[in-house]
Formats: C-alpha cells, sequence, structure tokens
C-alpha cells in the first residue's frame, strides 16, 4: 500500500493537548475514589514526572497507618505514543510500603532488615475495587489485571492496575535498602504474577527520543498506525505483535537509523530496512525498559519475523 509523506505526517503527529488534560484526570478519579477508603495526598498537586510525556503521578499516605501508595500514569498515553484517542488511560495504583523483592543468592530479608507484611497485592486489589466502586458505582468494571473505569460524557475511560513495589536488590552489594531496581509486581486474578519497569519505560523512551531528535516516537506511532490499517487488511502477522512491543522493538534500532533524513517516508524506509537487515537480532533485543527481553521464545521472535517482513512488503511510499 502507497502512503504519502501528508499521510505519514498524520500518523506521526503526536494526540492534542485535551489528551494531556485527559491523563490528569484520570489521575484526579483514582485519587478522589482512595480518600474515601483513608488515604491522602497531604495537599500534593498531580505533578509530571517529566515535563515532555504525559507520565503524571501523585503520592498518597494512609490516614491511618502508615501505608503509601504511588499513582502514576503508564503505557502509551504516558509515552506520549498512543495512537487512538479512544483508548483507555492506564494508571498504575502501587503501594508502596509493602512491597515483592528479589535478592542474590544467600541474601534474605534479614540482611536489609525487613519484616513480613499482611498486605498482600490481591487484597489490596479488593480494597482500590470497593473504593472505585463506592466512587464510580456500576460504572467500575474488575477485570483479570486490572480495574476498569468506564467513562462518559464527562469522565475519561480508565484501567487502574492495582500493584505492589518491586524491588529488585541483585546488584546490591552494601545491603542499602535504597539501592534496588524499582518495577511493579502485578498478581492477576488467574494467579498469574507479572514484574513489569513502565517508569524506566518512560525514562528510556523520553531518552531515546531526544537522542532521534523526536524522530523514535514518531516512527512508533507510525508502525503503530501501519499495524491497524495492516489488521483491516486481514494480515494475521498482526495480531501476534501488541503496540507496546513495537514500540520496544523500535527502541532497539541505533539512532542513526532514525536521523538520516528529516523526510517522513525515508526516514520510515531507513526504520523498515534495518530491521529486515537485522532481521536475526530479534533474540539479543530487550523491552523498552532495557530490562525485559522483547522475546521470550522461539515462538515470539517468529512472530516478529512474519510481521516485519509483512510490513516490510506492505509499505511503499507515494512519489
Amino acid at each position: 500500500m502507497k502512503f504519502t509523506e501528508e499521510r505519514l505526517k498524520l500518523f506521526a503527529a503526536p494526540l492534542s493537548e485535551t489528551e494531556d488534560q485527559k491523563c490528569k484526570n484520570a489521575i484526579g478519579m483514582v485519587r478522589d475514589a482512595l480518600k474515601g477508603i483513608g488515604f491522602s495526598d497531604e495537599g500534593k498537586n498531580i505533578e509530571k514526572m517529566y515535563m515532555d510525556t504525559y507520565s503524571y503521578s501523585l503520592e498518597m499516605r494512609s490516614t491511618t497507618n502508615n501505608r503509601k501508595v504511588k499513582l502514576f500514569v503508564k503505557g502509551s498515553y504516558a509515552n506520549n505514543t498512543n495512537v487512538r484517542t479512544e483508548s483507555d488511560v492506564d494508571i498504575a495504583v502501587v503501594l508502596e510500603s509493602t512491597f515483592k523483592v528479589k535478592y542474590r543468592p544467600a541474601i534474605s530479608d534479614s540482611s536489609y532488615g525487613f519484616s513480613n507484611s499482611s498486605d498482600n497485592v490481591q487484597t489490596f486489589k479488593d480494597e482500590v475495587e470497593i473504593a472505585l466502586r463506592d466512587k464510580f458505582g456500576s460504572d467500575v468494571e474488575r477485570k483479570n489485571k486490572s480495574i476498569k473505569i468506564h467513562g462518559n460524557t464527562y469522565r475519561v475511560d480508565a484501567d487502574g492496575v492495582p500493584c505492589m513495589r518491586h524491588r529488585d536488590y541483585s546488584n546490591d552489594y552494601s545491603s542499602n535498602p535504597d539501592n534496588y531496581l524499582g518495577g511493579i509486581s502485578i498478581r492477576s486474578d488467574d494467579g498469574e504474577r507479572i514484574v513489569n519497569y513502565p517508569e524506566q519505560h518512560i525514562k528510556n523512551g523520553r531518552e531515546k527520543n531526544n537522542q532521534t531528535k523526536t524522530y523514535y516516537k514518531k516512527m512508533v506511532r507510525i508502525i503503530k498506525k501501519m499495524r491497524y490499517i495492516m489488521q483491516d487488511e486481514n494480515y494475521e502477522s498482526v495480531n501476534k505483535v501488541s503496540s507496546f512491543g513495537l514500540e520496544s522493538l523500535l527502541w532497539n534500532l541505533p539512532n542513526e537509523a532514525f536521523t538520516k533524513y528529516t523526510s517522513y517516508r525515508f526516514v520510515f524506509g531507513d526504520v523498515m530496512e534495518y530491521l529486515k537487515e537485522n532481521i536475526d537480532k530479534l533474540a539479543s533485543y530487550k523491552e523498552a525498559n532495557g530490562i525485559k527481553s522483547l522475546c521470550s521464545s522461539s515462538v515470539e521472535i517468529e512472530n516478529y519475523k512474519r510481521f516485519i517482513n509483512d510490513l516490510y512488503y506492505f509499505y511503499e511510499y507515494d512519489i
């Protein structure tokens, strides 16, 4: 399919400033609900982690005990790579005061002076659900990994993700409780435990975008739009890769793949040439957080190979 420069420019453009307010409002919705179960924002404002993102965040504390929660926007909205305005805003609801840990061999809680807590991520999710239902009633729907707040004419759609802080002390050799790699630990209702690193993703994506003169995120938006168009054209390979995966895929490319040209059609062409010529490097690629592998199995590697090959021949630019 042929694409003009003007069409690619439309694909590459970030969402409007109204999306910025949408993210801030979503944080405010969860904040207001948590106040109903005893958490306070202590007069703090909802602020961005980085000014050139939509990564709003807020810390709250329980008014009756020492529990601490951090709220922040994660996902494509936070990274300013969203291409569908109807997508939900993802809000991490992180219990910071109780956390999951990963240690080096022969290291234990006692090495850091940690003690067990009665808190767990499932009971925390139950609490968050109760708070949201008290605030938004039947518009709240519990899902396997999240709690969805259905929007209406004056409220945005949002997905709250209750989780605990994950602390990885594998590279700490001084028993310093503050020297950890921080992620989030999610426990789905069907029993799966997932560790993700959304804050590192936001940080790394921002740095990559600055290093490539903003072309990294422009190309991410284009490849995401291509995926949706290919989906409409019944390409099966698009169903085996995610928008998050494509953002991570491009994060692994060298900066030079984005900076040789200024014309979008040539930049995207260079990106596709690099992916095609270096398709055997997929096994070494990381998620955009720089920590987890992009492909955890040979099946996933083959899924990305099929998508790259399909997109390579699908994309043509109109002179």
